[in-house]
């Protein structure tokens, strides 16, 4: 399957309304083989699913089909299909793609069924935002800019949102984004990370509890919802909540109601939910560790947001931005450095990137910038030097902390981001491995 040129090669156009839209090829899909053959799906967005459950585009009655299959995406450069973590897998020409780029003309198989993918003469527009900030996003890119466009239009509502990607891609400025665009602005901004909190505790943190309910409640504490009445709440890792809390945060989102524990009154709480997690959550409801009812209530409105390595004509600009943040007296970053950090793959995406600017100015690292061999700030050069000037137990300390940091960083972007997967591979407990990211600004 052919990698897809760089997005400095997708077209745009204005429109008569001043409004800037990309323009990707539409398409449809047919069913040429299985229990559905027949049905057809003619795409009005650039987007669309394939599988059983009512909420896919195209929904099958094939029951060798997951319940989210697939997902086929038209960009300018062609068609990206993507397998949601399906049981029997999805193929074309016999070989099974996780991830990739089909031509149309081909047909995809999956169970007993088989699609056929054709390219329409009519193309589909896909909004851009003018601009490229948005709240504390930045970000000049095509791909960042049809992120842009959809979260202005999503903060006018009230409408629940769930962010998706990998981690340090945005998610949580992404949340910020959304609250302060919103007429909930001037409320308040609720953050509770799911994967942070023991699970005896998160029930408690999502809807508090009176005062004696359980040993150790020593004094009422109000729940999250209730602190995010009349403002935003932002569930941070979300596909880390336990499947026995999940019903509980169901019924909260649909009748906007709670319950403390040890209250026998309810309290009515006015709250716009974001959620975020970098799990595939469609692929997790395949699995059966989330439910699907309560993935419909969060994804009404689901925002992807893209790795750096799919938009790289940012890498400059965003370096830059963090240089000018902890340095405001820097100059332009050197033509070979910038060359350097376009080539690398950044894993940790622009958290890894912000994290390598910050610490070469804090640290005085000078390969950073300057001498770094092919790479980047955290995956090249050597430990420095102890200095004896300073007492052995701070150069010790400083060797430490130059070490930890970007230990953490790689170890996270190796699990992806899951604490509990990245505590097994470096032999820590989760909770010290916790306390570590914290200290180091990464969690």
């Amino acid at each position: 399957m052919p990698d897809p040129p760089s997005q400095a090669s997708w077209t745009t156009h204005i429109l008569a309304t001043g409004e800037e839209r990309l323009r990707v090829p539409g398409f449809r899909l047919t069913v040429t083989r299985g229990a559905d053959k027949g049905a057809e799906l003619r795409a009005v967005r650039a987007e669309v699913s394939v599988g059983t459950l009512e909420t896919n585009d195209l929904r099958l009655c094939d029951p060798t089909v997951s319940r989210n299959h697939l997902q086929l995406e038209a960009r300018p450069e062609g068609f990206r299909l993507r397998d949601l973590g399906s049981t029997n897998g999805t193929f074309v020409a016999g070989v099974r793609v996780i991830e990739g780029f089909i031509e149309p003309g081909v047909e995809i198989e999956l169970g007993e069924t088989t699609l056929r993918l054709h390219a329409l003469g009519d193309p589909l527009d896909v909004p851009l935002y003018r601009g490229d900030r948005f709240g504390p996003l930045l970000g000049g890119s095509v791909a960042m800019r049809q992120v842009f466009a959809l979260l202005d239009r999503a903060a006018q509502t009230a409408t629940t949102v769930l962010l998706l990607g990998e981690t340090g891609t945005g998610k949580d400025l992404a949340a910020e984004a959304l609250h302060q665009a919103s007429p909930r602005a001037s409320g308040p901004f609720v953050v509770v990370d799911c994967g942070a909190i023991p699970e005896a505790l998160i029930e408690s943190e999502l809807l508090g509890h009176e005062r004696g309910a359980f040993t150790g409640a020593v004094e009422r504490r109000t729940g999250a919802f209730e602190a995010a009445h009349h403002g935003t709440l932002f569930l941070d890792e979300v596909g880390e909540l336990p499947r026995a809390l999940q019903p509980k945060l169901l019924r909260v989102l649909e009748r906007r109601i709670v319950k403390p524990i040890g209250s026998n009154a309810a309290r009515e709480v006015d709250v716009r939910v974001v959620a975020a997690t970098n799990r595939d959550l469609r692929a997790e409801v395949n699995r059966g560790s989330f439910r699907e009812d309560l993935f419909f209530r969060l994804s009404v409105i689901t925002v992807r947001m893209p790795p750096l390595r799919e938009r790289r004509e940012d890498i400059t600009l965003l370096a830059q931005a963090f240089l000018r943040a902890v340095a405001p007296q820097a100059t332009e970053l050197p033509a070979a450095l910038v060359e350097r950090l376009g080539a690398y793959g950044w894993p940790g995406n622009v958290r890894e990137l912000r994290n390598a600017v910050e610490r070469a100015v804090a640290m005085g690292e000078r390969w950073a910038f300057g001498d770094a061999p092919a790479g980047t700030a955290s995956a090249g050069g050597t430990l420095p030097e102890a200095d004896p000037a300073l007492p052995f137990k701070q150069a010790k300390q400083r060797l430490i902390e130059r070490f930890e940091r970007p230990y953490l960083e790689q170890l996270l972007a190796q699990s992806g981001g899951n604490v509990s997967a990245a505590a097994r591979q470096a032999g820590l407990d989760r909770v010290h491995l916790l306390k570590l990211l914290r200290r180091h600004g990464l969690r």
